[in-house]
């Protein structure tokens, strides 16, 4: 049976740029940083605090992936956080675009969108261990 996502993988355009993003803007722990010189490529392992991964990779020239309109494929990945207003302050104070928040409908719960540097769609849902 499953257990939950271990990691999520993400190409990235620019190594040192997402590499500060999702270390030093949103806060995920380096666990290990591997240069693979067979494929001009860095691997990146992030942890977020409930020990789940993002695998950060670089390639030379990756594709652009469209997310505008939205096409078929993995829609976002969402973040749970306890404090959302907290969480916006802090993208915003490093310069990190937010959509207004709402509510979902279906649970009341607050949530809002914001961008990586590669334009993928991430979002921050308010969760109180839920």
């Amino acid at each position: 049976m499953l257990k939950g996502i271990h990691h999520i993988a993400i190409i990235c355009s620019d190594y040192e740029v997402s590499k500060n993003f999702y270390n030093s803007i949103l806060g995920l722990e380096i666990l290990a940083e591997n240069y693979r010189e067979t494929r001009n490529s860095y691997k990146l392992d992030l942890r977020l605090p409930d020990n789940s991964r993002i695998e950060l990779f670089s390639f030379p020239s990756p594709p652009v992936r469209p997310s505008q309109p939205e096409a078929q494929g993995l829609r976002h990945l969402a973040f749970a956080v306890q404090d959302l207003d907290s969480f916006v302050g802090h993208l915003e104070s490093k310069g990190v675009s937010v959509e207004p928040i709402r509510v979902d409908e279906y649970t009341g719960k607050r949530y809002t969108f914001f961008q990586d540097p590669d334009k993928i769609p991430l979002e921050l849902y308010e969760s109180n261990g839920t």
